[in-house]
């Protein structure tokens, strides 16, 4: 189980991929966080590419496309986490994105 599972739907999506996810792991390292990639039945290389690129990058491949929310209910029923996080993959983060948010979910269990 994860405290925090950043989960990411991609769908032929390599060059955000590509653009965005550096930041995403860059600023979201830290213990208790996985990011998660589910892969909405893509028929370009983004599979691939995460693969070789980010070996610490969970992926979740779907066998195809299910649409945006079909997608993230799919992946979701496959992760084990106290808080998830979908994030759009053309979404760049900054540094303690994730901190203030989970500081008051902690600190507010309504």
């Amino acid at each position: 189980m994860y405290k925090i599972a950043i989960v990411i739907l991609n769908w032929n999506g390599r060059e955000f991929l590509e653009r965005f996810l550096p930041g995403v792991i860059r600023h979201s390292s830290s213990p208790g966080v996985k990011i998660i990639i589910a892969d909405n039945g893509s028929s370009d290389d983004s599979v691939e590419f995460i693969r070789n690129k980010f070996k610490n990058v969970e992926i979740i491949e779907l066998d195809k496309n299910y649409g945006f929310a079909g997608g993230y209910n799919k992946a979701l029923k496959k992760i084990n986490s106290e808080y998830y996080i979908l994030l759009n993959s053309d979404v760049e983060v900054s540094e303690n994105w994730i901190e203030p948010i989970i500081k008051k979910m902690d600190d507010d269990q309504n």
